[in-house]
């Protein structure tokens, strides 16, 4: 029985695979013209319906001509052919090319039919129609083939993939003018606790700003997920089943922050027990071992504790990849590095720790990383000042400067 069973905490890997076994994509499938699709997700396969090119097409400004009149083409034996036409983008040279003769092209037009390559217009000597070469071109050089860069009926994206700017043009190129997607995720995002005020009202004795529910929602705008702000509700149990009631009835998630660990105010996991179900409960991760994962009748909840980085650091591990799942897109794992530690770093082995920090190369070349300072879970400017998180090991203890980290940069939620 190891250290984590005798807590009760789970270990993060396992609650990363509880919550992906226990969660599938909730929402129905809507086509969008491809001009409103960014950033949703692909409902099926795309695949070309064309050759991409479409025919094959010069990749420069020149002239193109049959190989074989030139191979006896050199610096000392230069070849003259004869310019019979010209070729522009969406203006090709109708006809056959003849031995002995050659065609003006612009980048992007049709090659013409019997020719095989195109010379650069820098590389050749005109006088009126009648063009020198002096050296004997590869054979295709220059000419982009149909079908190049995709092929008639070639898979392009998968069923899930979130779709980028960078996406956007390729299915333009295809000439798709809607795709089908899956519809936004709705969240209820729920701030709980006597002592949060709003921005703006003034701070009595005891009190503090709501701080964690705009981190979440921040963080989840960049999400393309709609977004349900149910404010600040007080540790009231009457109140928080009527909010968990709401917020299950017009949501496919609900997030709460706050009211899950183990105080007399703290009701949120008896209500989602008794209204649901409670997948886990505390792990075995620093920040962040009060968080609850569960089913309401109709949404699936995520418990995250009231510290501000405790907070942001179970959003970001362990609800971002769930809401992905949950949205129809495909989770990828986080990409990781390992770099050698500036400061000696204090732990206790028993839990995966997220140690806040900046990393960067040194003069040497070698990646290197340096802690933020305090790292305790209310010091939310160890965050602000961060680029990555210093991921240690459940089992590992301090470590000295000098020793090798894996780090975790910021991907773009969070940076």
């Amino acid at each position: 029985m190891g250290c984590c069973d005798v807590d009760g905490l789970m270990p993060l890997e396992q609650a990363l695979a509880q919550m992906q076994s226990s969660i599938a994509n909730v929402c129905d499938v809507v086509e969008l013209p491809l001009s409103e699709a960014l950033g949703y997700a692909l409902a099926e396969d795309i695949h070309s319906p064309l050759n991409v090119p479409p025919f094959n097409n010069s990749a420069m400004d020149g002239y193109a001509i049959k190989r074989d009149d030139l191979l006896a083409c050199s610096v000392d034996s230069p070849v003259t052919l004869k310019q019979v036409g010209k070729s522009f983008a969406g203006a090709p040279y109708v006809g056959q090319l003849n031995t002995g003769c050659c065609i003006r092209i612009m980048t992007g037009a049709v090659m013409p039919d019997g020719a095989d390559c195109v010379v650069m217009q820098e590389r050749v000597q005109a006088n009126d129609d009648l063009i020198t070469f002096m050296q004997l071109p590869k054979l295709s050089d220059n000419v982009r083939l149909a079908g190049e860069d995709l092929k008639l009926n070639q898979l392009v994206l998968h069923k899930g993939h979130k779709l980028t700017p960078r996406d956007i043009p390729l299915i333009a190129s295809l000439g798709i003018a809607n795709v089908n997607v899956f519809r936004r995720l709705k969240v209820a995002v729920i701030s709980s606790g006597d002592e949060l005020k709003s921005l703006g009202e003034p701070l009595l004795s005891g009190q503090i700003y709501d701080s964690n529910r705009y981190s979440i929602i921040a963080l989840l705008s960049r999400m393309n997920v709609d977004v349900i702000d149910f404010g600040i509700i007080k540790d009231d149990r009457n109140l928080l089943n009527n909010a968990f009631s709401q917020a299950d009835a017009q949501a496919d998630v609900v997030i709460t922050s706050g009211g899950v660990s183990v105080g007399e105010a703290d009701f949120i996991k008896d209500i989602l027990a008794e209204m649901g179900e409670i997948g886990f409960w505390k792990l075995a991760i620093k920040p962040g071992k009060p968080f609850a994962f569960g089913k309401l009748p109709r949404s699936t909840f995520f418990g995250l504790p009231g510290n501000p980085v405790s907070a942001m650091v179970t959003l970001y591990q362990l609800v971002v990849p769930a809401l992905l799942t949950l949205g129809g897109m495909q989770a990828k794992p986080a990409i990781r590095f390992n770099a050698i530690a500036q400061n000696r770093l204090k732990k206790a082995a028993g839990r995966t720790d997220f140690q806040r920090a900046i990393y960067a190369v040194d003069d040497h070349g070698r990646l290197v990383v340096s802690s933020t300072g305090s790292q305790g879970s209310g010091v939310f400017s160890s965050m602000s000042q961060s680029n990555c998180f210093i991921v240690l090991e459940q089992h590992r203890g301090d470590v000295e400067i000098g020793e090798m980290v894996v780090i975790e940069p910021y991907n773009t939620l969070m940076d």
